[in-house]
């Protein structure tokens, strides 16, 4: 398999390594856009969260909690950002599931949520078409 996190994972590809346990590895983002972006992967290769299993993303998202409050509580951030991409339309570029975790002081000055058309539907219509029923 040529998936550049896989590489990582198995050390063929060198990493600032953050965490790791038995299910995960964490690392900071390359792209070195903000101070301490943290990406959290599964160890078990997964294209996104639309094919990961329950038990891997449950792990997944342990690991992403842990590093958030350590972050939080020992680092000197005051919250953090949890960012996700599914899919190419939704602007994913490593098809490895992964979350990213961009630490946050107030004040940063940084601008992560993007900002939106307003939508022509109204909530009443889009939630009739998303609904999901029992």
């Amino acid at each position: 398999m040529d998936c550049l996190f896989c590489k990582i994972i198995n050390g063929e590809i060198p990493s600032y390594k953050i965490y790791e346990d038995e299910f995960t590895y964490s690392f900071l983002d390359i792209s070195n856009d903000c101070n301490g972006h943290i990406l959290v992967i599964p160890k078990k290769h997964c294209k996104n969260i639309l094919d990961c299993d329950e038990v891997t993303l449950s792990h997944l998202f342990q690991t992403v909690q842990k590093i958030s409050r350590h972050l939080v509580d020992n680092c000197g951030f005051d919250g953090v950002n949890i960012l996700n991409a599914n899919g190419e339309s939704a602007e994913q570029t490593v098809f490895h599931f992964h979350v990213h975790i961009l630490p946050r002081k107030e004040k940063d000055g940084q601008h992560v949520f993007p900002t939106l058309d307003k939508n022509i539907a109204t909530l009443e219509e889009i939630c009739d078409k998303l609904r999901i029923e029992q």
